[in-house]
């Protein structure tokens, strides 16, 4: 009878465990709403989807759930504008939205955004940050140079190029006006492994054509923009126009490791808003949007006692979060939006 009554009771408790444990979990997943998060919002010129995000939510990459975005809406931008006010509804929770008209009063609206022309939407992060990294090439990736066209002379036998000179160059055709000059710079490699991943693509300046290539005539064009000098062999690109980034926060595959390959610029440690380069891409899953939490290695200590020592490793510690705004096949570009201590090269970066 003690034995059963034993039996009973351990079953109890490893039930109350289990409970207990499912309870963890669940809260785990339970949205965490920010403490004083206000009941409504106007849309102010300058706010961004990741700010906005912070007002309501402890955690801005969940954005989509309080949304109720589908996988194609999260991928393409959610166009928000200035006097629009987003509601907030705590059972749920869930975000909506109304139009304010501005005569008369707020229409309700559904997730879904609805067009202000008047205004432009309201961008994912501070475009300050990062909007030349939006229309410069930063990358070249192996086997994508040989096809572009390249500066072949500079005019009066310059060695070097610069505001206001004339350059010839071929491959250039009446299509394009506007092109950007760059230069192959340092490779980005693993940090474990040390494999290219791609190089640096060092921007120099811009130029607009003059006339295009015909036959074996080079074409002509002239510099109007100069951050470096233009040497013969550099490369052109057509000219992108800057882009309003307003791609929603969101988490990557929970699967998801990558590695802080390099620091925008060459600097040794990056903080708030630095730019960081991941050995993530296109091929790996990354898309504009994915927030990435980074994590340093704190590595193994070892304990000795009673002449007896023990080696223990370390758990990563997590040091801030990164939001994935530019995207190549292996590599991608992101802003460390926080950083409660110096981000390093070879730091860990997972799904937040």
């Amino acid at each position: 009878m003690q034995k059963l009554l034993t039996g009973l009771l351990f079953s109890l408790i490893a039930g109350f465990s289990t409970l207990a444990y499912a309870a963890d979990e669940a809260e785990k997943e339970k949205i965490q709403i920010a403490e004083n998060a206000p009941d409504s919002y106007v849309i102010q010129k300058g706010d961004t989807l990741w700010g906005i995000s912070g007002k309501f939510l402890k955690q801005p990459w969940r954005w989509p759930e309080v949304w109720r975005l589908n996988k194609d809406e999260i991928r393409n931008p959610h166009l928000i504008y200035p006097g629009q006010t987003v509601y907030f509804d705590r059972n749920g929770p869930s975000l909506s939205l109304s139009q304010n008209t501005g005569a008369g009063g707020n229409e309700k609206l559904s997730p879904k955004v609805y067009a202000t022309p008047a205004e432009a939407p309201i961008t994912s992060v501070k475009m300050d940050a990062i909007r030349h990294f939006l229309v410069e090439p930063l990358v070249s990736e192996s086997g994508d140079e040989g096809g572009l066209p390249s500066v072949v002379a500079i005019e009066n036998d310059r060695v070097l190029g610069g505001p206001g000179h004339v350059i010839f160059a071929k491959g250039v055709s009446n299509v394009t006006e506007q092109w950007n000059i760059y230069r192959r710079g340092e490779p980005i490699r693993n940090p474990e492994t040390q494999e290219i991943l791609a190089y640096e693509a060092v921007f120099l300046a811009t130029a607009v054509t003059v006339s295009a290539a015909q036959g074996n005539t080079a074409a002509e064009l002239k510099i109007v923009l100069s951050r470096h000098d233009v040497m013969v062999g550099d490369r052109l690109v057509p000219a992108a126009k800057s882009e309003s980034l307003s791609y929603v926060p969101h988490a990557p595959a929970a699967s998801t490791k990558g590695l802080v390959t390099s620091m925008y610029g060459g600097v040794g440690a990056g903080g708030r808003y630095s730019v960081i380069a991941v050995n993530l891409g296109k091929n790996d899953g990354m898309e504009p949007g994915h927030v990435l939490g980074v994590n340093r290695n704190r590595g193994s200590t070892v304990y000795r006692e009673d002449g007896g020592k023990e080696a223990f490793v370390l758990p990563d510690g997590r040091s801030g979060l990164a939001f994935v705004f530019r995207v190549f096949n292996r590599i991608s570009y992101a802003l460390l939006m926080e950083a409660s201590e110096p981000v390093y090269l070879g730091d860990k970066v997972t799904a937040p």
